[in-house]
C-alpha cells in the first residue's frame, strides 16, 4: 500500500513537470506575438495656438495644486494643532500605536472639518459657486477663496509670530490686514499652530507624569527596582483616563481653543 502511494505521487510529479514545461514552451513561442515593447516619444514643438499652450499650463498647475493639497490642509487650517495635540496624548498615555495612526489622522481630519466648517461654507458661497457659474475668473476665484481663510488665520495667529515675519520681510508698518501678504501670514499662522499644539501637549502630559512618579516611588519603596514602572503605571493611566472621560475632555478643550 505504501509503495503504491509513493508510485502515485511520483507519476503525479512527472505529469505536473511535463505540463509546466509545455506551458513555458508555448509562452516563449507566443510572447513575441502577444507582447510588444511600447514606443514612448516626448515631443516639444511649435504650438498651434496660444490657447492650447495656456490649457496645458492650466492642467499642469492643477496637477501641482493637487500634489500640494496635503500641505495646504496642514498650513491653512487647524489640522496642525489638532494632530500634534493628539500625538502628545497618545505618547503620554504610553499606549504605543493605540489608537493607530489611521484613526488618529482620521479623527484629526474630521475635527478640522468641524472647526473649519463655517470657513469652508463661506468659501463655497463667495468663490466656488460663482466660479462654477462662470461669473468670476480663476484669479478672482483664488482671491475670493483666500478671504475666509485669511480671516480665520488672522483670528488664530499670534501677534509676536506675525511681527517676526513682518520684520524679516521688511514690512515696517501696515494700515490693514490686506497689506500683509500670504507669504507672511501663512508661516506665522503655522508657527503659532505648532507652538499651541506643544503647549496643549505639555498640559496633557502633566497628570500622566504624576502617575508615573507615584508608581516609580512606590516600587522603589517596596524594593522592586527591577520591575519596569511603565508596565505598572499603564493600567492606572488607562483607568484614570476612562474614569474622567478623557477623550471628551481633551476634544472639548482642544476645540475651545479655536474660539
Amino acid at each position: 500500500m505504501i509503495k503504491s502511494n509513493k508510485l502515485t505521487k511520483a507519476v503525479f510529479c512527472i505529469i505536473m513537470f511535463l505540463f509546466v514545461m509545455i506551458l513555458i514552451k508555448f509562452s516563449v513561442q507566443a510572447a513575441p506575438s502577444v507582447f510588444s515593447i511600447p514606443n514612448i516619444d516626448i515631443h516639444v514643438g511649435d504650438a498651434d495656438s496660444a490657447q492650447g499652450t495656456s490649457s496645458v499650463l492650466q492642467i499642469l498647475l492643477l496637477v501641482v495644486l493637487i500634489t500640494l493639497a496635503p500641505s495646504i490642509l496642514l498650513l491653512f487650517t487647524c489640522f496642525t494643532r489638532i494632530t500634534i495635540s493628539l500625538h502628545f496624548l497618545r505618547a503620554a498615555m504610553g499606549t504605543q500605536q493605540m489608537p493607530p495612526n489611521q484613526i488618529m489622522i482620521g479623527l484629526a481630519v474630521f475635527l478640522t472639518l468641524f472647526v473649519m466648517g463655517p470657513t469652508f461654507s463661506e468659501i463655497n458661497e463667495i468663490a466656488v459657486k460663482p466660479y462654477s457659474a462662470g461669473e468670476i475668473s480663476q484669479e478672482e476665484f483664488i482671491d475670493q477663496a483666500m478671504i475666509p481663510l485669511r480671516d480665520f488665520m488672522f483670528r488664530q495667529v499670534e501677534s509676536k509670530d506675525l511681527k517676526l515675519f513682518t520684520d524679516i520681510a521688511n514690512i515696517e508698518s501696515y494700515n490693514s490686514k490686506d497689506d500683509i501678504p500670504n507669504t507672511v501670514l501663512v508661516p506665522a499662522f503655522a508657527l503659532g499652530e505648532i507652538t499651541k499644539g506643544f503647549k496643549i501637549g505639555f498640559m496633557v502630559y502633566i497628570p500622566f507624569i504624576a502617575i508615573d512618579m507615584i508608581v516609580s516611588s512606590t516600587l522603589m519603596a517596596m524594593g522592586m527596582m527591577m520591575l519596569p514602572p511603565a508596565l505598572i503605571s499603564a493600567p492606572f493611566k488607562l483607568l484614570l483616563f476612562i474614569l474622567v472621560d478623557g477623550w471628551n475632555l481633551v476634544i472639548e478643550g482642544l476645540l475651545r481653543t479655536f474660539r
